[in-house]
Protein backbone atom coordinates (compact mmCIF):
# COMPACT_ATOMS: atom_id res chain seq x y z
CA UNK A 1 0.00 0.00 0.00
CA UNK A 2 1.11 3.68 -0.83
CA UNK A 3 0.99 4.70 3.49
CA UNK A 4 3.70 2.24 3.72
CA UNK A 5 5.88 3.72 1.79
CA UNK A 6 5.14 7.16 2.34
CA UNK A 7 8.32 8.69 4.12
CA UNK A 8 7.54 9.33 7.84
CA UNK A 9 6.98 12.95 8.71
CA UNK A 10 10.38 14.15 10.76
CA UNK A 11 10.05 16.66 13.64
CA UNK A 12 13.33 18.50 14.99
CA UNK A 13 13.40 20.14 18.75
CA UNK A 14 15.43 23.06 19.33
CA UNK A 15 16.13 24.99 22.46
CA UNK A 16 19.08 26.38 23.69
CA UNK A 17 20.99 23.96 25.81
CA UNK A 18 18.82 20.87 24.33
CA UNK A 19 18.84 19.65 28.53
CA UNK A 20 15.13 19.81 29.26
CA UNK A 21 12.60 21.32 26.97
CA UNK A 22 13.70 19.61 23.85
CA UNK A 23 14.78 16.66 25.35
CA UNK A 24 11.43 16.17 27.16
CA UNK A 25 9.53 17.05 23.85
CA UNK A 26 11.55 14.81 22.23
CA UNK A 27 10.64 11.66 24.38
CA UNK A 28 7.32 11.98 24.37
CA UNK A 29 7.11 12.43 20.28
CA UNK A 30 9.29 8.81 20.17
CA UNK A 31 7.22 7.31 23.61
CA UNK A 32 3.59 8.46 21.72
CA UNK A 33 4.45 8.13 18.12
CA UNK A 34 5.35 4.62 18.18
CA UNK A 35 7.68 4.62 15.41
CA UNK A 36 5.58 6.54 12.68
CA UNK A 37 7.68 9.83 13.23
CA UNK A 38 11.21 10.63 12.67
CA UNK A 39 12.36 12.44 15.89
CA UNK A 40 15.45 14.52 16.25
CA UNK A 41 16.26 17.50 19.01
CA UNK A 42 19.23 19.96 19.26
CA UNK A 43 20.26 23.11 20.83
CA UNK A 44 22.10 26.18 19.59
CA UNK A 45 24.59 26.31 22.74
CA UNK A 46 24.36 22.55 23.79
CA UNK A 47 24.54 22.05 27.97
CA UNK A 48 26.98 19.04 29.36
CA UNK A 49 24.35 17.00 30.04
CA UNK A 50 20.77 16.46 30.16
CA UNK A 51 18.97 18.10 33.13
CA UNK A 52 18.51 15.69 36.20
CA UNK A 53 15.02 17.22 37.33
CA UNK A 54 13.76 16.57 33.89
CA UNK A 55 14.74 13.10 33.04
CA UNK A 56 13.28 12.31 36.78
CA UNK A 57 9.89 14.10 35.38
CA UNK A 58 10.08 11.98 32.65
CA UNK A 59 11.27 8.86 34.31
CA UNK A 60 7.71 9.12 37.17
CA UNK A 61 6.04 8.71 33.54
CA UNK A 62 7.59 5.64 32.77
CA UNK A 63 10.00 7.75 30.00
CA UNK A 64 13.53 6.82 30.40
CA UNK A 65 15.60 10.23 29.31
CA UNK A 66 19.09 9.17 31.13
CA UNK A 67 21.17 7.91 28.38
CA UNK A 68 20.53 10.95 26.47
CA UNK A 69 23.12 13.02 25.34
CA UNK A 70 22.42 17.15 24.07
CA UNK A 71 23.12 18.11 20.37
CA UNK A 72 24.08 20.84 18.80
CA UNK A 73 22.04 22.24 16.14
CA UNK A 74 22.93 21.80 12.31
CA UNK A 75 21.43 23.34 9.56
CA UNK A 76 21.62 19.63 8.13
CA UNK A 77 19.23 18.59 11.05
CA UNK A 78 16.74 21.52 10.14
CA UNK A 79 17.37 20.45 6.41
CA UNK A 80 16.26 17.11 7.34
CA UNK A 81 12.95 17.99 9.06
CA UNK A 82 9.36 18.57 8.01
CA UNK A 83 8.32 20.14 11.43
CA UNK A 84 10.89 22.90 12.99
CA UNK A 85 9.77 23.49 16.63
CA UNK A 86 11.47 26.29 18.68
CA UNK A 87 11.80 26.45 22.33
CA UNK A 88 13.49 29.59 22.99
CA UNK A 89 16.47 29.51 21.21
CA UNK A 90 15.78 33.05 19.36
CA UNK A 91 17.19 33.88 16.22
CA UNK A 92 19.83 30.94 16.41
CA UNK A 93 17.79 28.48 14.17
CA UNK A 94 18.18 28.38 10.66
CA UNK A 95 15.39 28.86 8.21
CA UNK A 96 14.78 26.96 5.00
CA UNK A 97 11.53 27.24 2.81
CA UNK A 98 9.08 24.61 2.60
CA UNK A 99 9.51 23.80 6.29
CA UNK A 100 6.94 23.94 9.21
CA UNK A 101 7.42 26.22 11.91
CA UNK A 102 6.54 26.64 15.17
CA UNK A 103 7.85 28.59 18.64
CA UNK A 104 6.67 26.82 21.62
CA UNK A 105 6.78 29.34 24.30
CA UNK A 106 7.73 27.13 27.45
CA UNK A 107 9.47 28.19 30.86
CA UNK A 108 13.45 27.07 30.23
CA UNK A 109 13.29 23.77 33.53
CA UNK A 110 17.35 24.98 34.21
CA UNK A 111 18.21 25.08 37.67
CA UNK A 112 14.51 24.22 38.86
CA UNK A 113 13.90 21.44 41.09
CA UNK A 114 11.13 18.61 39.37
CA UNK A 115 8.44 19.87 41.35
CA UNK A 116 8.95 23.07 38.92
CA UNK A 117 9.40 20.68 36.06
CA UNK A 118 6.32 18.79 35.94
CA UNK A 119 4.01 21.65 34.48
CA UNK A 120 6.23 21.96 31.57
CA UNK A 121 6.51 18.46 31.35
CA UNK A 122 2.70 17.81 31.43
CA UNK A 123 2.00 21.42 29.37
CA UNK A 124 4.76 19.56 26.62
CA UNK A 125 3.01 16.37 26.55
CA UNK A 126 -0.52 17.72 25.39
CA UNK A 127 1.34 19.72 22.76
CA UNK A 128 3.13 16.37 21.37
CA UNK A 129 0.03 14.75 21.42
CA UNK A 130 -1.92 17.82 19.50
CA UNK A 131 1.29 17.56 16.89
CA UNK A 132 1.10 13.72 16.54
CA UNK A 133 -2.68 14.54 15.91
CA UNK A 134 -1.87 16.98 13.31
CA UNK A 135 0.96 14.80 11.22
CA UNK A 136 -0.20 10.93 11.53
CA UNK A 137 -3.32 10.44 10.24
CA UNK A 138 -5.81 8.49 12.96
CA UNK A 139 -5.61 4.83 12.45
CA UNK A 140 -8.76 2.87 11.51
Amino acid sequence: MSTETAKKPSVLFVCVHNAGRSQMAAAFLTTLARGAIEVRSAGSAPADKVNPAAVEAMAELGIDMSAEIPKVLTTEAVKESDVVITMGCGDTCPIFPGKRYEDWELEDPAGHGVESVRPIRDDIKARIEDLIASLVPAAK
